[in-house]
This record gives structure tokens, sequence and C-alpha cells, in this order.
């Protein structure tokens, strides 16, 4: 396949910022082949097209990844042993890359899902609006308990980080597609942030709509604030369950 054959897993981990543009350019091109040829199923199909080609790239970053426990176990063994921040900040590398990948998707699924037409936004988006709804209501009826809120929200990161070790263990690269799909429901809650925005604030003058926008805007960012070092956690699991799978 082309697409996983221009990632080179020992490159980017020295330019990891570069994956940001893998990220964004595979959503992206997943986006379009779901639409073109899955139609009514693109929302889903859409997640599975871009995860396809992440699955071979995980694995080599996975296979990189055993290689240096590999060697660091060499050096332990004969007398010359690495310091263990030695290992941890080389793995460091590959979380940052699978970051800057999912910032990417990230980026990609808030675009499409605030530019382009409310017909094809909900064929493209179906499932994610669906969660994204169902996610709502449920945090709506927390609303009055605010420790029943923070007990919900701990559960589910939990059980994310739980399903992202189980498939890495289980599939090697498994987890991709768990972390695909949170991209794009992310990236879509984004989205729909900015769209009812402009919507909503489109008939202002041109002062109140730009305070009101980018105060709209700030609120999509706390996305980033909350969720790139849960989505860290994610990928150290994921990491971790696919070095022992590809052991």
């Amino acid at each position: 396949m082309v697409l996983e054959s221009l990632v080179t897993p020992s490159q980017m981990e020295k330019t990891p910022r570069d994956m940001f543009y893998v990220g964004f350019i595979y959503s992206t091109l997943g986006l379009l082949l779901a639409y073109w040829i899955f139609g009514s199923y693109s929302s889903l199909a859409g997640v599975f097209i871009t995860a396809m080609p992440l699955v071979v790239i995980m694995y080599r970053v996975l296979k990189l990844e055993e290689r240096k426990d590999i060697e660091f176990s060499i050096y332990e063994r004969y007398g010359r042993p690495l310091r263990r921040s030695f290992l941890i900040k080389e793995h460091g590398r590959a979380v940052s890359l699978f970051i800057f990948l999912f910032l990417g998707m990230v980026i990609s699924y808030s675009l499409w899902s605030t530019i382009l037409p409310e017909d094809v936004i909900n064929r493209l988006f179906g499932s994610q609006i669906e969660t994204i709804e169902a996610i709502t209501v449920k945090a709506m009826g927390n609303a009055i308990d605010p420790d029943n809120v923070l007990v919900s929200i701990l559960y589910n990161n939990f059980k994310v980080l739980m399903f992202c070790i189980v498939f890495s263990f289980l599939y090697g690269s498994g987890a991709i597609f768990i972390l695909t799909w949170n991209a794009s429901v992310i990236g879509v809650a984004v989205g729909s942030i900015i769209r009812n925005s402009l919507i909503n604030y489109g008939k202002l003058d041109k002062f109140s709509f730009l305070y009101n926008y980018f105060g709209s805007f700030s609120i999509s960012l706390g996305y980033a604030v909350h969720g790139i070092p849960e989505i860290a956690a994610y990928f150290i699991g994921a990491l971790g369950g696919g070095i022992i799978s590809v052991a």
C-alpha cells in the first residue's frame, strides 16, 4: 500500500510535528472516500478508512519501540546499563508522534464539520452527532450532582484506557481505531460549537460578533486543555499493550 509507505517511524520520531499533517491528510482522504463510496454509512466508514493505513504505521512504531527495549536489555546484561530515564525519553517520542497525529485528525474533523453544507455533515458525521447528543443528555441529567459527574467522567476515561490496552494487546495496533473514533467525536463537537457560533452571532455588529465568537472559540479550546493529557494517557496505554503484543 502507498499511504502507510509515506511514513517512516524512525524519521517521524525526530520530527513528530509532521505527523500532524499526516493525521489531517489521512482523515480528510478517509472522509472523501467514505462519502464517495459508502453514502449513508459514511460516518463509520470514514473512521475505518482513516484508521486502515494508521494500523500499519502504528505497528511499525511498536516494532521500533520493542527494538529499543531489547537494546536496553542487552546494555544492562553486558554491564553497560543505561538510565531508565533514557528509555522513558525514547518512548516519549513515540507518544508525541501519536499526539500530533491525533491533533491533525481533530483539526481535520473540526474544519470539515464547520464549513461543509449541513446535509453533507449529517451524512459524514451522523454517528458522531448521535454520540455527542447522547453524552450531552447524560451530562445534563447529572448536572445537579457534581460528584456524580466526576465519577462518570473518570469511569469513562478509565474504560477507554482499558479498551486501548486490551485492543493493543489482542490486535497489536487495534487501539488506533478507538483513538480515530475519539478524534472524530471531539472534532465534530468542536466544529459544532464554531458552526453554531457563526449562526447565532452572524447578525450582530462586528465587535459583538468577534466578542461572542472568540468566547465560543475559547470554549472549544477547552477540549484541548482537557483532551491532550487524556489522549497522551491513552496512547501510553496503547503503546504498552502493543509492545507486549508484538514481542
